[in-house]
């Protein structure tokens, strides 16, 4: 079993992988005479830092559109990069409701799926793991939210077997909070797309995506790779996290702790047979929730 570890990514985030590529794309237009600002997305907290961060380095104004649950990391980090922030009051869908109620011109959406530069990038993330593992791994647990991220990895390693690069495409399980799991829910009950989740909840805010603008292509992916989906409950994902940290000496994110989380749960359901080379996906930097991961050693008494 191996850890990708997105986490040192320059902003924390497998999202840098995506948001980078828009960016450059983003750019080459303007430095073209086209009329790009402002460039706007709505996210949970990390794809608005991220986009900040590589806004930043081209000159170009950016406005992150969050949620006001978002982590205090991701405010302030985006505001460092020297991007403006809107908090809105509520959850991810009322942030993404908010780009268009509160700016009044046109801008460049680098929403994913929106742009299809930012699954672009993340397929980086496949090409990284045969150059780096020399093999090509059975299985690779993606913790998913919007599914951008699961549909970029096996997009990779498609295309990587589509050149004879490697004999087969590894299984992708896309690994979701519970509390929040409509991929999880539609690859259970056999539907090509996601249903809303009517009553999303998870501490994870990332991970708490109740209509994913992915959803159909990461059921389409995690069917295709002859993987699967799974649902995990928040304290699970929170101590496979610290499990991780206290040790492996690597800091994973809360978000991130749904890929060991994952494979545990799919271990106890007989979904391996035991000598497989699994990867566990850490999609971000434990810097980015210590409170909430701090909260939960508090909750045990530590």
């Amino acid at each position: 079993m191996y850890v990708k570890d997105e986490g040192r990514n320059p902003t924390g985030t497998v999202l840098d992988r995506g948001l980078s590529v828009a960016l450059t794309a983003v750019a080459a237009r303007a430095a073209d005479g086209a009329d790009v600002e402002p460039l706007a997305c709505a996210s949970p907290g990390n794809a608005g830092q991220s986009m900040a961060a590589y806004a930043g380095r081209a000159d170009l104004r950016s406005y992150a559109f969050v949620p006001s649950r978002c982590a205090f990391s991701n405010k302030a980090m985006t505001n460092v990069h020297g991007g403006d922030m809107r908090v809105v009051g509520g959850r991810f869908p009322d942030a993404a409701d908010a780009v268009d109620e509160q700016l009044e011109t046109e801008y460049t959406d680098l929403a994913e799926f929106v742009t299809p530069y930012r699954h672009e990038g993340i397929k980086t993330l496949a090409f990284e793991l045969v150059a780096d593992l020399g093999e090509v791994p059975d299985v690779v647990v993606v913790p998913t939210g919007t599914g951008e991220v699961v549909a970029g990895v096996h997009k990779g390693f498609r295309e990587l077997a589509r050149i004879d690069a490697i004999g087969a495409v590894p299984k992708v399980v896309a690994a979701q909070a519970a509390g929040c799991a409509p991929i999880a829910a539609a690859i259970e009950r056999d539907l090509d797309a996601p249903e809303p989740w009517s009553t999303p909840d998870t501490i994870c805010g990332e991970l708490e995506i109740a209509d994913p603008a992915g959803g159909a292509v990461a059921v389409e992916a995690v069917r295709e790779s002859g993987g699967t989906a799974v649902g995990v409950d928040d304290e699970d994902i929170l101590a496979s996290a610290v499990a991780v940290a206290q040790n492996e000496v690597l800091e994973m994110g809360a978000t991130g702790g749904a890929a060991p989380a994952g494979a545990w749960a799919l271990a106890e359901a007989g979904f391996f047979d035991g000598d497989e080379t699994v990867v566990l996906l850490n999609s971000d930097a434990g810097l980015k929730t210590p409170d909430v991961l701090r909260s939960h050693l508090m909750g045990q008494g530590i």
